[in-house]
């Protein structure tokens, strides 16, 4: 029997080095966009974007564009801070364990490059059209 005793959960940092690998394999078109959007990752949601966007659950949010999308930029612009993608750690690892049947990496692919998505200014319509992840 393996000892399992020595295993962790995936960590705040594990989680990010998924999604910078996600971002380093994208294909050359969508790498010189994805390099200016920032990456964070946190446990959960704060409590005020939560009720903001009318979600109950912390569980029910794992990842979030925050910036405006290249499709809606200015040079008039001027940004309070980067744009950035945010991904929730714990929603992400129970989503993870309820499915049960795909590979962490894969997941938090899946969630930075729909995130990215959004920066590119794609709508949640658009990405389901191409995207049947969740069928």
């Amino acid at each position: 029997m393996t000892d399992i005793a020595p295993l962790t959960a995936p960590t705040l940092d594990d989680i990010a080095a998924l999604a910078h690998a996600a971002r380093d394999a994208l294909p050359g078109p969508f790498r010189a966009p994805a390099a200016g959007v920032a990456i964070r990752v946190e446990d959960f949601a704060p409590d005020a974007l939560l009720d903001e966007m009318r979600i109950d659950d912390a569980f029910g949010l794992t990842g979030l564009y925050d910036g405006i999308p290249l499709t809606e930029k200015s040079h008039m612009d001027q940004p309070l801070g980067p744009d950035t993608i945010w991904l929730f750690r714990r929603p992400i690892l129970d989503e993870w364990a309820e499915r049960g049947t795909i590979p962490l990496g894969a997941l938090v692919t899946h969630i930075y490059v729909h995130e990215l998505a959004h920066h590119l200014g794609w709508s949640d319509a658009d990405i389901a059209r191409i995207d049947r992840w969740w069928e």
